[in-house]
């Protein structure tokens, strides 16, 4: 199945997902991150949902690394598929974009090589890690820019497809998380 076969196949997948089972699900996830062991890392990179996409709503893993003490970092895109990013404080002015993203406004910039964890949206993923976003390559980038130790944590609903397709640019994840299972991959 090509990526953009994928793309079409869990858009309509996440669809068919309820406003109850969408937070169940999302709270699930954000108490099997907690399984994870990356609880000692510093800087934590989060996206936040984009509601209208029925994507994992990120809130609750918020909440999580919060009750850590943990610093969080959120970005906004860019030209040139470049994203900026910053720390997420009571005082970060955030506002959604024209895609439905909601994003930092200005703040405390920082830069991706200081990042520890990511968590990742993604569409689709497979049991060696490749993953299928919404094609235009943004975390790509961005994770090309983090340091290579960088902990990449895809975040879904579903389990693995058999395989995906890789690029040589595509950045393989070391973990993805579902309401039931935290599946590791080797890189």
């Amino acid at each position: 199945m090509t990526k953009d076969d994928l793309r079409k196949k869990y858009k309509a997948k996440r669809k068919k997902i309820s406003a109850k089972q969408l937070d169940q699900f999302s709270l699930d996830i954000a108490n099997q991150c907690l399984k994870l062991d990356m609880w000692n890392k510093r800087l934590y990179h989060t996206f936040l949902s984009i509601k209208r996409h029925q994507e994992i709503d990120t809130g609750h893993l918020l909440h999580v690394l919060q009750g850590k003490d943990k610093d969080v970092v959120i970005s906004k895109t860019e030209s040139d598929l470049q994203m900026a990013h910053y720390l997420l404080t009571d005082a970060t002015p955030i506002a959604i974009n024209n895609y439905g993203i909601p994003e930092p406004q200005g703040g405390i910039s920082i830069e991706a090589k200081n990042i520890d964890v990511v968590f990742i949206p993604l569409l689709a993923y497979d049991g060696q890690g490749n993953r299928v976003g919404y094609g235009k390559g943004y975390y790509d980038v961005f994770l090309s820019q983090c340091q290579k130790d960088v902990i990449k944590v895809g975040l879904s609903f579903f389990p693995p497809e058999e395989q995906i397709e890789a690029q040589e640019h595509d950045q393989k994840l070391n973990y993805c998380i579902t309401p039931t299972d935290i599946y590791e991959f080797e890189n």
